[in-house]
C-alpha cells in the first residue's frame, strides 16, 4: 500500500500481489490524525496489506523539513494501529508531476483536486515497486 499523507487528505494507492503495478484507491480526510489514522489501517486490514511505503516530503537537498516531520508524527500514529512494516519513499515532486499530467491531459482543476492525492499515492507506490523490482534484477 502507498500513502501521500497530507495536512487534510491523503491519497491511498495499492499493488497487485505481485508487487508489479499500483493502482489509486481512494482518497481519506486525515485533518484529525486520529480519525485519519484509523481510517487508513481499516484500509490496510481490508486490503491485507504487509507493507505501507510513505512518501516524505524531502527538500531540495534529501533532508526533513517541516512538513516531513509533520508526516512522520502521522505515521507514528498509524504505526501504532498496523502490524504492517512502514517504509519511506522520496516522493519529491510527486504531486507535481501529477498535476501536470492531468493539467497536459486537459483535466479540469475541480476534478484534479479530488483525485491527485490517490494519484500522487500510485505514483510513490509505483516508484518504489520499480525500483525494488530493479534492486532484485541487479542481484541475479
Amino acid at each position: 500500500m502507498g500513502l501521500d499523507v497530507g495536512d487534510v487528505r491523503t491519497g491511498v494507492a495499492v499493488s497487485d500481489p505481485f508487487r508489479i503495478v499500483a493502482t489509486p484507491r481512494v482518497v481519506v480526510d486525515t485533518s484529525s490524525s486520529q480519525v485519519g489514522a484509523q481510517a487508513i489501517a481499516e484500509i490496510v486490514r481490508e486490503e491485507e496489506a504487509a507493507l505501507i511505503v510513505v512518501g516524505m516530503p524531502l527538500n531540495r537537498e534529501g533532508k526533513r523539513g517541516h512538513q516531513a516531520e509533520k508526516v512522520q508524527a502521522f505515521i507514528d500514529v498509524l504505526a501504532e494501529l498496523v502490524e504492517a512494516e512502514i517504509v519511506f519513499q522520496d516522493e519529491r515532486f510527486s504531486t507535481a508531476i501529477v498535476q501536470r499530467a492531468m493539467s497536459d491531459a486537459g483535466v479540469k482543476s475541480k476534478k484534479r483536486k479530488k483525485i491527485v492525492d490517490k494519484l500522487a499515492a500510485q505514483q510513490i507506490l509505483q516508484a518504489y515497486l520499480d525500483r525494488k523490482a530493479f534492486e532484485a534484477k541487479q542481484q541475479s
